[in-house]
């Protein structure tokens, strides 16, 4: 089971509802960050947040060099927008969706302590009365200094190592269909070797917020999804495996890491295997 706090997870602190972030406009340390499209962004966004599409920022080439090479691109477009090791960052999505969780995991694999999702993200700001502005000021590039925690991040090799061991866990957190390898978006089709089921969109409630950590806890736990093991997260590019990441970061796993090639390299790359569950 996971490690439950009395606010229901275990690092609440994680994820800030309106209410946190509206207390802290206007904080010189703090850093919003709007991933959503450039043109929602431009349409409205919450005061002083920065613009950063991490969409199609990918790499499937999980080998040592190409993932070197990816790491530091990132870090290079992190400065670019002003963003900094030291700053306090609120990550936000048009929900709590798989682009915010994305940047809020390349930020913590940058080594980066001190990062957050606005849980409902922009919709939930906009709904509540919160203002919003379309201005917009130039960053000031910075340096993003980092340090990437290896352990926060799977390679292909890593995953092949994870298969039927007894102390991991591979979860695939693709749709029912990607899973079965009827919607085939590599060469190959089906899943990992061992892995178990659940589609990101379990996380969410209809209005687009975090389900309660009792409800997510019982979901994983049905899959033997638990604490005790390390947790390595697939999907197809990086991204729903990343709301994983953050999803049982919250629960209070402490070994997850997300597979960042994901099936467009694990799919492609023939050395690697896979099989095709029955329906």
């Amino acid at each position: 089971m996971g490690i439950m706090s009395t606010q229901g997870f275990a690092v609440p602190e994680l994820l800030w509802d309106v209410t946190d972030l509206a207390s802290r406009l206007g904080d010189s340390s703090l850093k919003i960050v709007d991933v959503r499209a450039g043109e929602d962004y431009a349409m409205g966004h919450v005061p002083g947040a920065l613009h950063f599409s991490v969409y199609g920022v990918n790499t499937f080439d999980t080998d040592e060099a190409p993932l070197k090479s990816f790491t530091r691109m990132w870090a290079f477009l992190l400065g670019l927008r002003g963003i900094t090791i030291d700053d306090t960052i609120v990550v936000y999505d048009d929900i709590s969706g798989m682009s915010a969780a994305r940047a809020f995991w390349f930020l913590e694999y940058l080594g980066h302590g001190d990062v957050h999702l606005l849980d409902g993200g922009f919709n939930a700001w906009r709904d509540s009365g919160q203002p919003v502005m379309r201005d917009a000021e130039a960053p000031k590039a910075s340096a993003f200094k980092f340090e990437a925690v290896r352990e926060s991040v799977a390679t292909y090799q890593d995953m092949l190592d994870a298969i039927d061991s007894p102390e991991k866990v591979i979860l695939d957190t693709r749709s029912e269909k990607e899973w079965l390898g009827t919607d085939k978006r590599a060469a190959r089709g089906g899943t990992i070797p061992s892995a178990v089921h659940l589609d990101w969109e379990n996380h969410l409630t209809a209005s687009g917020k975090l389900k309660s950590a009792d409800e997510l806890q019982a979901m994983f736990d049905a899959r033997g999804v638990t604490a005790d093991k390390e947790v390595l997260a697939f999907c197809n590019t990086g991204y729903r495996s990343a709301h994983a990441y953050l999803v049982l970061r919250m629960l209070g796993y402490s070994r997850v890491r997300n597979y960042v090639g994901s099936w467009q390299e694990w799919g492609n790359r023939a050395s690697c295997p896979v099989v095709v569950p029955e329906s």
